[in-house]
């Protein structure tokens, strides 16, 4: 058995063999259309099969129906070569994930575009058990940094929904650009869109990408990738940063910076890497606006698929706030202790609003300091300390540690990896990942939702050095948020890099540019290019 993620049981005599061939049709009960849509479509285009709705009593069909006794997302699989194929789920959302499982049995060819080979495919007999660890199994990509077309982002979500991952947090504005169309205030694309040009490497690195960068996504561009992804079972988490990692909103309409420090109006959309000193200033001119532009992105965004909006909060520099009269009036006036109070009175406003419109706000851990209002969830970046503080205080946590999950990081420490960040985060180190601490008590331990990879893209400049970072440790990364795994010391690294043999085959059929268990190809490397590595192992924080 070759899965990726590993499910919880599979059973069988392999003693017989169903083959689904042009014969073969579907009975697909309320509930599942989205995934007998899903099916027809891939396994059409990989086997040129059509799988018609089947006849009443027929023997050679894939059955498709929801059983509420499983649990939300648990499906089970049965291969019976005198009946056919059945995908039984808990929801709709467990029937696609058995459906994803289906697919890898198939064998790489169902991976494909079009039929390499006979239209028909042997299935041995079989019952896959399964059901996920987490509910939230996520990946943050980041397009402001680089931007990717709207055809890419769809791709990541086929390629997320292949692992059995469930979230797609879309990191959308930054300081080096604003990447999502709002209709009341058209700057933030026009000018907010686009840099002049574009640090090649990490920040150090003397080397300039002089061509122009930007792009963003039309309004239709994102309600089309959100219905792609809802269709697929994946939630949303829209990003807009605030109030720290906002110089592009304030290169587009200056009036939103601390204009009584600095002149705002010679801010351009920041071209270089790390963490812009130009911040939102705490006014009402501010508050007014982002309110504008997050009732649009809750338009954009339906709660069904986006029920959490995440509005960043990390890295805010204060030194502009500790400048600014009108910020140190704003601090007395609120009755404030001082510059963290001031963003966490920024996080509050917002928590308030959203909350008051069915919705949950998420940010990074900073949004800790300075208090955090009580429905507020924390994505944990800079290690687990900010998640276990906010999961024994009651908070909501997504675990998604730098330390451990940022597929940015380097994969080797080899002078061949291409602008080397961070760590040496390798396929085994990710496998070994475990979301929840053990000195946790179980109360707290409730409260961690789940986990995610995340992926900044300032030295992924185009689709094939983001699938390079990210492909194969997602794959493993996919395992550890699915599958109950053992502790990580007893995680059965060698079977996992068995199974990849057959996975890294799948990786191909989609045109996926891993970095190979070799090292990269020579197009891969980046020679010259300068990073920022850092040695030795990363700490446990």
């Amino acid at each position: 058995m070759d899965l990726i993620p590993a499910p919880s049981a599979v059973e069988g005599s392999h003693s017989g063999c169903f083959v689904m061939d042009g014969r073969t049709s579907m009975a697909a009960a309320p509930g599942t259309e989205r995934t007998e849509r899903w099916l027809r479509t891939v396994l059409g285009a990989a086997f040129g099969l059509t799988l018609p709705p089947a006849r009443e009593g027929a023997r050679n069909t894939l059955t498709l129906r929801v059983d509420n006794a499983l649990r939300p997302e648990a499906y089970r699989l049965t291969v019976a070569s005198d009946r056919g194929v059945e995908i039984v789920g808990g929801d709709s959302a467990g029937v696609f994930w058995g459906a994803q499982t289906l697919r890898q049995l198939l064998g790489p060819r169902a991976f494909r575009s079009a039929p390499v080979g006979t239209g028909a495919a042997a299935l041995p007999d079989q019952v896959v058990e399964d059901a996920p660890r987490f509910g939230w199994r996520g990946l943050m990509l980041d397009v402001s940094r680089h931007f990717l077309p709207k055809d890419d982002v769809l791709r990541h979500l086929d390629l997320l929904a292949a692992h059995k991952l469930n979230v797609f947090h879309f990191h959308l504005t930054d300081d080096q650009g604003w990447r999502i169309e709002i209709k009341r205030h058209p700057r933030l694309t026009e000018v907010g869109a686009w840099r002049s040009r574009t640090k090649y490497g990490h920040r150090a690195s003397e080397l300039w990408d002089e061509k122009p960068h930007g792009g963003y996504y039309t309004q239709d561009d994102i309600r089309e990738i959100v219905a792609y992804a809802a269709e697929r079972h994946i939630g949303v988490v829209p990003e807009i940063d605030i109030p720290g990692h906002s110089q592009a909103a304030i290169a587009a309409y200056p009036e939103l910076g601390n204009t009584d420090v600095i002149d705002t109006t010679t801010l351009s959309v920041w071209d270089t890497w790390g963490v812009s000193p130009n911040v939102l200033a705490p006014t009402d001119t501010t508050l007014r606006f982002y309110e504008g532009v997050f009732e649009e992105i809750l338009e954009l965004f339906p709660a069904a698929v986006s029920p959490f909006v995440h509005i960043g909060g990390d890295e805010c520099l204060k030194d502009q706030w500790k400048a600014s009269p009108a910020a140190q009036a704003r601090i007395k006036e609120l009755g404030l202790a001082d510059e963290d109070g001031l963003q966490s009175w920024f996080v509050r406003h917002f928590d308030s609003w959203l909350a008051g419109r069915g919705r949950r706000l998420i940010g990074w851990d900073e949004i800790l300091e300075g208090g955090l209002a009580p429905g507020a969830a924390v994505s944990s970046w800079r290690g687990y300390a900010g998640g276990i503080a906010a999961a024994e205080a009651g908070h909501d946590v997504v675990m998604c540690p730098e330390q451990h999950v940022y597929l940015d990081h380097r994969q080797h420490g080899g002078p061949d990896e291409p602008m080397p960040i961070g760590y040496v985060r390798t396929l085994e180190d990710v496998y070994r990942f475990e979301p929840v601490p053990p000195a946790l008590a179980p109360e707290a331990a409730e409260h961690i939702l789940g986990t995610q990879a995340n992926v900044w893209t300032e030295v992924m400049d185009d689709r094939s050095r983001v699938d390079y970072q990210v492909f194969p440790r997602l794959s493993a990364f996919a395992e550890v948020a699915w599958s109950a795994l053992p502790a990580p010391p007893e995680r059965d690294f060698a079977d996992f890099e068995r199974r990849m043999e057959v996975h890294y085959q799948r990786l191909d059929a989609l045109g996926v540019h891993y970095r190979p268990p070799g090292g990269p190809l020579p197009w891969q490397k980046r020679p010259g290019v300068l990073g920022r590595p850092i040695e030795g192992a990363p700490p446990n924080v």
